[in-house]
């Protein structure tokens, strides 16, 4: 399996409008961070974590050209507001694209995105779309999903494993049925929003705790914000242990 990191920065992206720091001024193209989305080819399938705001910008960027399902985790803004830029693909396959989401989240598009979902037919300006509510492990074309249930604060919602490796953002707590889940991994994929303790999401010293909980071969961190700057917190990660950047593509078990 392949993956692409198609962006890796929190809801505000790096560099944040109007801010000065170090991070946001940096001219390392590793800080300059859209919104966290996650592109994966596997047995011939292509699939997308998340349709981040710029998802047409990663998309065009990565040269990713087709899209054979969407896996949501939540639906907060910056990880559907992509979600139009999908009707290249229906357009594209005359086919509806297949989303996946726990049931809050599949009803919240619907909701935010209504125009869509009016739709009873494929049309040219608009994507046509298939829900599915995830309520256990489904698959796509040849490959097993596994749903991860984890809470972004009080909200529940998905990480995903596929395979050996899972990708687990925007998580606050992990309950301990869904670590089992996170066992025995060649890549674990964690949201890590900065260096201090937040209420929504994980920070530093927690996701190390949990890297050498779990042990995985090698571990990324993603969903980074503005003070976390690329060669400074690689420097004092330990081996295995990567943050990644816009762009980064990485073979997986």
């Amino acid at each position: 399996m392949e993956i692409t990191f198609l962006g890796t920065g929190t809801s505000y992206g790096v560099p944040v409008l109007t801010c000065t720091c170090p991070v946001c001024t940096s001219t390392d193209p590793r800080n300059q961070r859209t919104r966290s989305s996650l592109w994966l080819r596997c047995r011939g399938t292509s699939l997308l974590i998340d349709t981040a705001t710029e998802f047409r910008l990663q998309a065009l960027r990565a040269g990713l050209r087709s899209v054979d399902a969407v896996l949501y985790t939540h639906c907060h803004a910056d990880h559907v507001f992509g979600f139009d830029d999908l009707r290249v693909f229906s357009r594209l396959t005359r086919q509806r694209v297949p989303i996946y989401g726990n049931d809050s989240t599949i009803a919240e598009l619907r909701e935010v995105f209504a125009y869509i979902f009016r739709q009873l037919e494929l049309h040219e300006g608009r994507p046509w779309i298939e829900t599915n509510v995830v309520s256990g492990p489904f698959q796509v074309g040849e490959v097993v999903v596994q749903p991860v249930p984890v809470f972004h604060d009080a909200l529940p919602i998905l990480g995903y494993r596929i395979g050996r490796t899972a990708y687990v953002t925007d998580c606050s707590s992990i309950p301990p049925a869904s670590l089992e889940l996170l066992r025995d991994l060649d890549t674990l994929i964690l949201g890590v929003v900065g260096f201090n303790p937040h209420p929504a999401h994980m920070h530093l010293e927690r996701a190390l705790e949990l890297v050498r909980e779990l042990a995985p071969k090698q571990a990324y961190f993603t969903h980074l914000s503005h003070r976390l700057d690329y060669e400074e917190v690689s420097r004092m990660l330990p081996p295995g242990v990567y943050l990644a950047y816009d762009g980064l593509t990485v073979q997986c078990g």
